[in-house]
C-alpha cells in the first residue's frame, strides 16, 4: 500500500512515513506500531525500552569521537487523530491510510492523513538510520496518546531521559520555530436529565448539520470556521418556539479537533412541524451568510421520522435549560494575547457533545499560555452547568510551555535555518497544545524548540503535507544534529 511514496524525496523519510499510513495507529492503538519499531531497532543494532506507561525511547551511540557532545533527544507522538468523512468507511483500527499527491501536497483518501505527528516520527526513524550523519547520543522518544490525553507525556517515566537538549518534531508551520505553547484541560460534563414519554400528537424530526471544514482546535481555532455543535445548538435554541424537545444528539467526535458534523432528533407537536421546518430552512440560509467563504460547505437538513412510542424527550423545562447552558457556554477564542501579538492567548472547543436517553456528556478542551485562565474557564464550566445539575470535571491538565527567547538550542537553530535557507526564521509561540511543557515540567534542565514541515487541516480529513517544505525540513533537521555535534 502506499508505494508511490517510495518516490518521493528525501527517501529515507518518506519510506519511513509509508510504513506509518500503513499500521493503524489511532490514539490509544499504538501497540502494533511500538512492536514494530522494536523489531526495527533490534534490526539496526539500536537499544530501544519502554516506560511503565508504554512510551518507546530508541538510543543510539555516539558517532565515534563525539561520545561527549551533550545528548540530545528527538520527540515526536506515535498516535494519529481518527477523522473520517461522512459516507467515507475507514476502519482505523485495521485500515492502512490511502495517500495521494496532488499539486505539490499528499493527501489521503477520505481520512486525516496522519502526517501529524508520522512525519515527525519518519524523520527521526530517518535520522537513526542515516549512515553518514554526524552525531552525539542520540534519544529518540515516541510518546503514546497524544492527540486524546496527552497521556504519555503526563505518564512519562521520572529520570529516564538521558539528553539535555530536545527538538520536538510536532509543528505545522515550515519556515517558523516554536519556542513556547498553550497549556490545557478536558472539560468533562455529565448529567442525568429528566425524560417524558413522547406524546401522541408529537412528531420527530431529525436534523443534520453538515458539510464543515473542521479542523485543529489549537492551531485553527481563530480561523473563521463553524463549529458544528455551536451552530446546531442554536438551531436548536430557535426552535423553542414550538416547543420542541431534545430526544438525541451527537455532534463532534474528539475534543481537540473542530466539529464539522452534528445531529439531533427533537419531539414537537405535529401541528408545528411545518412551522418549525420554515425556521430551519431560514436559518440555514442565515448560517450559511454568516459562514460565508470562510465555511461554505455547511449543509442543514430535517427529515421527519417514524416516531417510536417507547422513546423519551427530555421534558421541555430540562430540554430549554441545556439548550441555554450549550448557547451561552464558552466556544472558539476568548482572548488574544497582549504579549505575543497575533496569537491567542484563551480558547474553549465544545469538542464533544451527546444526548441519549436522558442521558448528556460534553467533553470541551480549554487551552491557554496562561494555567490560570485554563482553571479560570474550567470553573466557568463547573458554575455553568452546576446550573441544571451537572456534574463537572476538569481532566488531563498540562501545563503551558514558558518560552525561552535566550536558549542556546535557538540561537543554534536559527544559524543553521539562516546557513541552509538564506533567512532566519519566525520565532514563535503556539497556542496548540504541544508536548514540550509536560516534558519540561518533568525535565526542567531541557533546552527545547519545536519544527516542523508545512501541514494543513490537521485533525480534519482535509490534513495534507506540501512535499517541498518535508525535503527542506529533513535538511535542517539534518544539518542542525549535525551542527550540535560540534562546540
Amino acid at each position: 500500500m502506499n508505494q508511490h511514496l517510495d518516490t518521493l524525496t528525501p527517501a529515507l523519510v518518506w519510506r519511513h512515513f509509508r510504513t506509518l499510513c500503513n499500521t493503524p495507529r489511532p490514539s490509544g492503538h499504538e501497540a502494533a506500531l511500538v512492536a514494530l519499531l522494536e523489531d526495527w531497532a533490534e534490526g539496526m543494532g539500536i537499544a530501544h525500552d519502554r516506560d511503565a506507561f508504554g512510551n518507546l525511547r530508541l538510543r543510539k551511540a555516539a558517532t565515534p569521537g563525539y561520545e561527549g557532545v551533550p545528548g540530545l533527544i528527538l520527540q515526536g507522538h506515535l498516535d494519529m487523530v481518527a477523522q473520517a468523512n461522512a459516507g467515507h468507511e475507514h476502519d482505523f483500527q485495521r485500515d492502512p491510510i490511502n495517500t495521494y499527491v496532488a499539486n505539490g501536497w499528499l493527501h489521503a483518501n477520505g481520512t486525516t492523513l496522519g502526517a501529524d505527528n508520522g512525519l515527525g516520527v519518519a524523520a527521526i526513524l530517518a535520522l537513526l538510520e542515516d549512515p553518514d550523519l554526524t552525531h552525539g547520543p542520540l534519544e529518540a522518544l515516541f510518546t503514546l496518546e497524544e492527540e486524546t490525553s496527552m497521556g504519555g507525556a503526563l505518564q512519562l517515566a521520572d529520570n529516564w531521559l538521558e539528553g539535555t537538549r530536545l527538538l520536538n518534531l510536532d509543528s505545522e508551520d515550515h519556515g517558523e520555530v516554536f519556542i513556547g505553547c498553550a497549556g490545557g484541560a478536558d472539560v468533562v460534563v455529565d448529567a442525568q436529565l429528566p425524560t417524558k414519554a413522547l406524546e401522541s400528537d408529537e412528531c420527530v424530526l431529525k436534523l443534520s448539520l453538515t458539510g464543515l471544514k473542521g479542523g485543529h482546535s489549537g492551531m485553527d481555532i481563530h480561523q473563521p470556521l463553524g463549529n458544528a455543535n455551536r451552530l446546531l445548538v442554536r438551531v436548536l435554541r430557535a426552535l423553542e418556539h414550538v416547543d420542541a424537545r431534545l430526544l438525541d444528539y451527537r455532534g463532534g467526535t474528539l475534543r481537540n479537533a473542530i466539529p464539522r458534523e452534528a445531529f439531533a432528533e427533537i419531539a414537537l407537536p405535529s401541528d408545528e412541524q411545518q412551522e418549525a421546518l420554515t425556521i430551519i430552512n431560514e436559518l440555514a440560509q442565515t448560517l450559511r451568510r454568516e459562514l460565508g467563504s470562510g465555511d461554505d460547505g455547511m449543509q442543514l437538513v430535517a427529515e421527519s421520522l417514524s416516531p417510536q412510542q417507547d422513546v423519551e424527550p427530555l421534558t421541555l423545562d430540562a430540554s430549554v435549560m441545556l439548550v441555554a447552558a450549550l448557547h451561552v457556554a464558552p466556544c472558539g477564542v476568548e482572548r488574544m494575547s497582549a504579549d505575543v501579538p497575533g496569537v491567542v492567548e484563551t480558547s474553549n472547543n465544545l469538542g464533544v457533545v451527546s444526548l441519549a436517553k436522558g442521558r448528556f456528556h460534553l467533553c470541551a478542551l480549554v487551552r491557554s499560555l496562561h494555567d490560570s485562565a485554563v482553571a479560570a474557564m474550567a470553573d466557568r464550566f463547573k458554575a455553568l452547568f452546576g446550573l441544571i445539575g451537572a456534574r463537572v470535571n476538569v481532566e488531563n491538565s498540562y501545563p503551558g510551555w514558558v518560552p525561552n527567547p535566550d536558549g542556546e538550542l535557538l540561537e543554534r537553530f536559527k544559524a543553521c535555518h539562516q546557513a541552509l535557507l538564506g533567512k532566519e526564521p519566525e520565532v514563535k509561540v503556539i497556542h496548540a497544545g504541544l508536548e514540550c511543557g509536560i516534558l519540561g515540567s518533568k525535565y526542567p534542565h531541557l533546552d527545547m524548540i519545536s519544527f516542523g514541515p508545512t501541514i494543513r487541516g490537521a485533525h480534519s480529513p482535509d490534513e495534507r503535507v506540501e512535499l517541498a517544505t518535508v525535503d527542506e525540513f529533513w535538511r535542517l533537521l539534518r544539518t542542525l544534529v549535525e551542527a550540535l555535534a560540534k562546540p
